[in-house]
């Protein structure tokens, strides 16, 4: 008899994997982010030169989702949209973001874990001109913490780590 998959099944599974295609760091508070081709990424300060340092373990590290970019830039009525105005440390592609809430990931040596979603705030507005607030609303990506430091890297992989076990989830 075939088994059932269950929706917990599926939350568990991501067969996608996804991949490292932009970064950036801000290095201080309303600087231009810095696009950089690796960051190194620590369990106590997020990314390494990003000012966010250590602020939050909630939001050490934001990323977005190339896609997104595609949907928010036609809703601006623009060809593209550059990544560093939407103020997040990493896109990803070819992978929903939104499949990894709740859940443990890897990026080339660092392991990170969704903390929520990252939603736009007025900023977008000033960055991406009128309507980008609105524009960002349900694309603004996932928020996430370190749980294993090491270097991410353009092109690294990003893939879900299996669930952890009942007994150790808190």
């Amino acid at each position: 008899m075939a088994r059932t998959i269950t929706i917990k099944d599926l939350i568990n599974t991501l067969p996608q994997t996804g991949t490292v295609s932009w970064i950036g760091i801000r290095p201080g508070k309303r600087m231009a982010m810095e696009q950089v081709d690796e960051v190194e990424v620590s369990v106590e300060e997020g990314l390494v030169g990003d000012h966010y340092t250590g602020r939050s373990k909630k939001r050490q590290v934001t990323l977005i989702q190339h896609e997104h970019l595609q949907a928010v830039a036609t809703l601006l009525s623009k060809d593209q949209i550059d990544p560093a105005l939407t103020r997040r440390n990493i896109v990803i592609s070819g992978i929903n973001l939104q499949a990894l809430q709740d859940q443990r990931f890897q990026i080339g040596e660092a392991v990170l874990e969704t903390t929520g979603l990252c939603y736009p705030c007025s900023r977008m507005e000033e960055n991406l001109g009128e309507g980008g607030y609105n524009a960002m609303r349900g694309h603004g990506g996932i928020n996430a913490r370190v749980i294993v430091a090491g270097r991410v890297r353009l092109g690294d992989s990003v893939v879900l780590l299996p669930a952890k076990p009942e007994t150790e989830e808190s």
